[in-house]
């Protein structure tokens, strides 16, 4: 348990956070299955808009500090290679 008034603090804000990045990350993730399941229906302009939706909110993890940048231009490029050969 912690002892300090800093390390009560501390405990108290990385729950904060951890709720904070949980409800980003989610977000995320839902954005990426709409893509995905535009790509599964083979509706081209849904994926496109979809993609073009999921964008911003992955290069906002980013930003944000939730996702790798790396992580991000990964999975961007495999969806849009996806989405290009519909």
């Amino acid at each position: 348990m912690a002892n300090t008034p800093q390390a009560r603090k501390r405990i108290r804000r990385n729950n904060r956070r951890a709720e904070i990045n949980t409800a980003r990350m989610s977000r995320i993730r839902s954005f990426i299955k709409k893509v995905e399941s535009a790509i599964d229906g083979g509706d081209k302009t849904a994926a496109q808009e979809a993609l073009k939706a999921a964008q911003p909110e992955m290069q906002r993890g980013v930003a944000r500090g939730v996702l790798h940048k790396n992580t991000v231009a990964r999975k961007m490029s495999r969806l849009s290679k996806r989405v290009a050969g519909l």
